[in-house]
């Protein structure tokens, strides 16, 4: 079985979290509890999920995971806007990291269930 650390989804994902904390370190103190805090948990929770996801036994499982995955990446997103918005920060780079993981996630997700319709149950 191969490693999550091997997937490009988790390295683009890993990318991304370091995206979000250079931008939420420009973020003003005051927001540290607030947006910095919550763009940081909803980017690390995107390679977080991947991760355990590949470390589960069933394709299901990992398919779950893949999906909180996308989760996280909408509550980001939003909460980018939140940032551009109220603070005029440029996020269009993040932007682009998050719609080229979602196509990967998503993409992923549909290659998962094809093989799980083949009747695979072990991550490989």
């Amino acid at each position: 079985m191969r490693s999550h650390k091997d997937l490009d989804v988790w390295k683009e994902a890993m990318q991304l979290v370091k995206g979000v904390y250079r931008l939420s370190a420009t973020l003003p103190r005051e927001e540290t509890y607030g947006l910095v805090a919550q763009m940081r948990r909803a980017a690390i929770s995107v390679p977080s999920n991947i991760a355990e996801g590949a470390a589960r036994d069933s394709l299901r499982e990992f398919v779950q995971f893949l999906y909180v995955s996308l989760g996280s990446l909408a509550e980001l997103e939003t909460q980018l806007i939140l940032a551009k918005e109220i603070f005029g920060c440029d996020t269009s780079s993040l932007e682009d990291t998050i719609n080229r993981l979602r196509r990967m996630l998503i993409g992923l997700i549909k290659s998962l269930r094809k093989r799980g319709e083949g009747g695979e149950n072990l991550v490989q």
